[in-house]
């Protein structure tokens, strides 16, 4: 196993990396730097292959959390590797346990044996200027990031590694949806998945009132579908489900208070998402994939410009092991 390498400067490292908001108060999402495509196709550079290829999550990001999901829900656990960063962000972005550090729930890098998340990147590209987000696919054999946006990388999962999955077969992207999906994938990413951070993350009044009604507007529609719908689409798991289960299941224990998305609960204003948020949770293996503890201690504890007390509240949310 190789030595560890030692953090390499960048902008993150001076405190940027907690300067959410653009100057106007306004939260803009990076676009993801690496985007290649894992593929059954022989020629491609990167061909799907069983061990070859290891993911890098955080227990409490909801955009990873939809890939260790795919992950588990096709039964990839011993096809791709995982490793899960500490729910801290520091200075110097994601980490890995320090030395004498035993934190449950964090899976050491047992492929390049990171300390912090950016030596992943440094590793890919030395010269990279973006930030360190998960999830990344890691690529053994070329010793590069493939990807690192999560859309992508469900995707990916959901169909280029069949040949070795327990549900092979099963797409949570079938042709017949596809439209529907998009669809649906576009407003809830934008009013829901995304508008709760451009809600929390706001550091004006006036770009934060807009996107809070965007957060419920967006609620208000999901919770009209799921009125006669067991899933978004129907009777099919979908990853239009899965995008938006990792919001909700987030929503009432750090959403609503810490991004100020104040206007109603899941718990107790949302009934139908309530029920459908249970019914996602008690599928075989998702339960194992949540992860409370690193949700809860990773957005209270780290975004110190909005809980500088680090206080963390004690509610977990609505109990989702219940039977509809």
């Amino acid at each position: 196993m190789a030595d560890r390498t030692e953090p390499k400067a960048a902008p993150d490292s001076t405190g940027k990396i907690f300067q959410w908001a653009s100057k106007d108060g306004e939260f803009r999402r990076q676009v993801s730097s690496f985007r290649d495509f894992v593929s059954t196709e022989p020629d491609s550079p990167f061909v799907a292959e069983k061990g070859r290829y290891h993911l890098y999550v955080s227990w409490a990001c909801p955009w990873a959390h939809r890939t260790i999901i795919v992950r588990a829900l096709k039964g990839l656990q011993d096809v791709i590797g995982m490793s899960a960063v500490h729910y801290l962000l520091e200075d110097m972005g994601w980490r890995f346990d320090y030395d004498g550090e035993t934190t449950p729930g964090v899976i050491a890098d047992s492929v390049n044996n990171a300390r912090y998340l950016r030596d992943i990147y440094f590793k890919a590209n030395p010269d990279y200027q973006g930030r360190f987000t998960v999830p990344v696919l890691w690529d053994k054999k070329t010793n590069t990031i493939v990807n690192n946006e999560s859309s992508e990388i469900i995707r990916m999962l959901n169909s280029a590694f069949d040949q070795w999955s327990s549900a092979p077969g099963v797409s949570y992207y079938p042709d017949n949806l596809t439209k529907e999906i998009d669809e649906l994938n576009t407003w809830i990413y934008d009013e829901v998945n995304n508008g709760v951070y451009k809600a929390g993350f706001a550091t004006t009044q006036e770009a934060y009132e807009p996107n809070y009604e965007k957060v419920f507007n967006g609620l208000n529609k999901v919770e009209k579908i799921l009125s006669d719908k067991k899933w978004l689409t129907g009777n099919t798991l979908t990853e239009a489900d899965i995008r938006l289960w990792t919001t909700v299941v987030r929503f009432d224990p750090v959403y609503h208070t810490h991004f100020k998305c104040t206007g109603g609960t899941i718990a107790h204003d949302y009934p139908n998402i309530l029920r459908w948020a249970r019914d996602f949770y008690q599928l075989p293996k998702v339960a194992e994939t949540v992860n409370t503890e690193h949700i809860k201690k990773h957005y209270y504890m780290s975004h110190v410009q909005i809980n500088p007390t680090r206080v963390v509240p004690v509610w977990d949310g609505p109990d989702l092991s219940i039977k509809n």
